[in-house]
């Protein structure tokens, strides 16, 4: 089947290569993708970075291309920034481009393993050095990785969500999973680290294991569809695991509809606006934060070296669950964000006062001691 998917998406690319140069072009000026298609079909050396999407997460529309760029402009290498826009022929063929036309190195957050390992090939013909950024491709064998401790991701939002439940005292609470894409590894992984947690709860009957379910590429429609569902299914969900901040929102508009909202605790992942502002009216437990920009540094540090023909020395080393083979792994450290840490989240800069605190929420704001002139704490703020 995955021999097929490929030999679909290469005919099809040969077929309308010439026909999307423009559409390409638009798609990457639409992802807010920093230096856009400049320098592709060039030849022009540079680094070449290819992002998923732009609905899963407001990361890959705004966040990532500026920080990838900034990481790379500081260290004077040329980048070309574009967004496969949730296509995976189109993410073959942006790499294909990429690569024939003098690209030095990749770096590349996957839509699925499949489609970056095509890619991930192609570059070795070429001897081009590939980083996966955030996510691994399984049985891609890239040349390192750049991501957080994904695992732990996953345990900070089940301890968050405990945490919520024995703050309302439930007994015996159902709990729902809404987890990520099972094309995602990092989706896998997350729902490793909080199952660790809730299983052992699960099997003592502490808590009841309600529905599970995963999310088709992170699709928050499709998470409201399938927790409409879950509820009908099971009325009695006191709790939901939901893996980003884009499937928790979903979940929380199902509740709002049934009047069940800040009743039934709910957690996420990304410190989005949305995320953030479901936590100050309480209708989300907690998100974690993955910061991005210490991410894209890494990554652009990593392929300034490479680019300049260096050998980067990295310390730890993850092992690909299905190549068995081991990838040099920059890891980071995520950090959860409680109501009273939002703050936080602003004075990072990573979120905006102007975009959080509007409306209603700016009575929340003021009351959270959202967008007060923080005093700067260097060594608390490493420790969190």
């Amino acid at each position: 089947m995955r021999k097929k998917l490929l030999a679909l998406a290469t005919v099809g690319l040969l077929a309308t290569a010439t026909m999307t140069a423009c559409d390409d072009s638009d798609q990457s000026s639409d992802a807010g993708s920093g230096s856009g298609n400049s320098g592709a079909g060039s030849g022009k050396a540079r680094v070449g970075v290819i992002l998923p999407d732009t609905k899963s997460s407001q990361r890959w529309k705004t966040d990532d291309p500026k920080f990838l760029k900034a990481s790379l402009d500081a260290a004077g290498i040329p980048s070309d920034i574009q967004n496969a826009q949730g296509d995976r022929a189109n993410f073959i063929k942006i790499g294909e481009e990429m690569i024939n036309t003098g690209v030095k190195v990749l770096i590349i957050a996957n839509l699925d393993s499949d489609s970056a390992k095509a890619v991930i090939d192609k570059a070795k013909e070429k001897k081009v050095p590939v980083i996966d950024y955030d996510r691994l491709t399984l049985n891609g064998g890239a040349d390192y990785y750049v991501s957080f401790d994904n695992e732990q991701v996953g345990k900070l939002q089940a301890y968050g969500l405990i945490d919520c439940l024995k703050k309302r005292n439930v007994k015996n609470p159902v709990i729902a999973e809404l987890n990520g894409s099972r094309s995602d590894n990092n989706a896998t992984l997350f729902k490793n680290g909080y199952d660790q947690l809730l299983q052992p709860k699960y099997d003592s009957a502490e808590y009841t294991q309600g529905p599970d379910q995963y999310v088709p590429d992170w699709d928050a429609d499709e998470a409201g569809r399938i927790f409409t569902q879950m509820l009908e299914q099971q009325p009695k969900i006191a709790g939901v695991l939901a893996a980003n901040d884009g499937l928790g929102g979903a979940a929380i508009e199902v509740l709002r509809k049934k009047k069940l909202n800040g009743k039934v605790p709910v957690t996420g992942q990304d410190a989005t606006v949305q995320g953030l502002q479901n936590i100050l009216t309480g209708d989300q437990c907690l998100t974690v934060y993955k910061a991005i920009e210490p991410e894209a540094e890494a990554a652009g540090k990593l392929a300034a070296q490479l680019f300049k023909g260096e050998k980067p020395a990295v310390s730890e080393q993850l092992k690909d669950p299905e190549s068995g083979a081991y990838v040099p792994f920059v890891k980071l450290q995520p950090n959860a964000i409680t109501i009273d840490k939002v703050k936080d989240v602003v004075a990072s800069g990573f979120v905006t006062k102007k975009e959080l605190c509007t409306g209603k929420y700016a009575a929340l704001c003021e009351e959270n001691g959202v967008g007060v002139t923080p005093k700067p704490n260097k060594s608390s703020d490493d420790n969190n």
